[in-house]
């Protein structure tokens, strides 16, 4: 199998070594992220009523967790106030 020598930053050398599994080489690592495929591929996988289903479920849990979070940040204020 013939081979390539490429340069990378420090940063880049990082980033890809963080993605790469146990026993697998750089090689191997640069095919499989290669193969992805975009997110455009997908559009279309949801019928009509299923992604409105997905999108409602998705704005809900968004909604309950930015309320969650709020209450926090109201108990963090409340306590920094408090301790004044």
């Amino acid at each position: 199998m013939a081979s390539k020598t490429i340069t990378v930053t420090k940063e880049a050398y990082t980033a890809l070594s963080s993605l790469k599994a146990p026993r697998e080489s750089f090689s191997e690592t640069l095919m499989r992220i290669a193969k992805r495929k975009p997110l455009s591929s997908f559009f279309g996988i949801l019928s009509e009523e299923s992604g409105e289903q997905l999108e409602k479920a998705v704005y809900e849990l968004r909604k309950k967790r930015n309320e969650a979070h709020r209450v926090r940040i109201k108990k963090i204020v409340e306590a920094f106030q408090g301790g004044s």
